[in-house]
């Protein structure tokens, strides 16, 4: 746009550029730009996890490969660890203390060594996933894909370590007089049900963990207590028949301990269905679709926030 001034020159101005007036936003829509990071939809999200897979599957082997990578005895670790933690615990709880007192040895043993490698994998999956993302912070920045992949791919690697530890498991109950049987088929849902429940947990201290690196040195304490009030190492209605009902109950209703007692019961012959409370199956269930649902959306919705700060 021109115009002649009073002396007859010629005078450039201007025009008023099409984006006066228009707030950031405005222009980001008009242009069709979008903030670098942000946190997709629900749905778009779940999209986006189930296109990693097989990052997701590849990853949490690598971990489980480089895990015991410089031990000599490698991944024999995978069994041994939990298997000599089940030893130890016997020697106290089941010799010393009679912790196992209200069963036979045969039926003890197994109920112990099955708890704790039951519950291992619950301790170590709420270990690694609080880790998650604060132990991980150079994937994390440097790459763009969806967190929730580091959670939950450390509870398959976890998944993954147990079924290589059920060999193990399989033949303490053999060697104890529990023979293969159709109850051996409800071992499959239990641990369907409980990694659903671990990556749920998982998910939810990988958040927790990224705003607040000091809660992995706190939470051992937290899994040490939770490991004693799930009778691991005792019979909880036995143990505690001198107590209000009250206690044993919501001792029970634990998720960790509805998952190791009904593993109990598919594998143990001696361990029948009066040790399990009632309606166990929809409570496990329950537990498993709140905290794996809750989880995920927890997680979720700090998305845009991992690995920033």
């Amino acid at each position: 746009m021109s115009e002649t001034t009073h002396d007859g020159s010629v005078a450039v101005t201007t025009p008023p550029s099409p984006d006066e007036g228009l707030t950031a936003a405005q222009l980001a829509a008009k242009y069709g730009l979008t903030v670098s990071g942000a946190r997709p939809s629900l749905v778009e999200y779940v999209r986006q996890l189930w296109g990693r897979r097989h990052f997701i599957l590849a990853f949490s082997q690598a971990k489980l490969t480089a895990q015991y990578s410089q031990a000599k005895l490698g991944q024999l670790w995978q069994v041994a660890t939990p298997l000599l933690n089940a030893l130890v615990y016997y020697l106290i709880f089941g010799l010393i203390l009679d912790a196992g007192r209200g069963m036979p040895r045969d039926v003890y043993i197994p109920f112990l060594v099955t708890g704790v490698f039951v519950f291992t994998f619950t301790q170590s999956s709420v270990m690694a996933g609080v880790r998650a993302i604060s132990g991980n912070l150079g994937l994390v920045r440097a790459l763009h894909f969806p967190r929730a992949s580091l959670p939950i791919s450390f509870a398959l690697q976890q998944l993954q370590q147990l079924l290589f530890s059920m060999i193990v498991l399989f033949a303490v109950a053999l060697a104890f007089g529990s023979y293969p049987d159709p109850s051996w088929l409800l071992i499959v849902p239990v641990l369907v049900l409980q990694f659903l429940f671990n990556t749920g947990l998982a998910l939810v201290v990988a958040r927790m963990g990224a705003k607040t690196p000091d809660l992995a040195q706190l939470m051992p304490f937290v899994m040490r207590t939770w490991m004693y009030a799930s009778g691991v190492m005792f019979s909880i209605p036995i143990m505690l028949q001198d107590k209000p009902a009250w206690i044993a109950d919501v001792l029970q209703w634990n998720p960790a301990a509805l998952y190791m007692d009904l593993m109990r019961f598919a594998l143990i012959d001696g361990y029948g269905s009066q040790n399990l409370p009632p309606h166990v199956w929809a409570v496990a269930l329950g537990w498993a679709v709140l905290v794996a649902v809750g989880g995920f959306v927890y997680f979720w919705k700090a998305e845009e926030r991992y690995g920033r700060g």
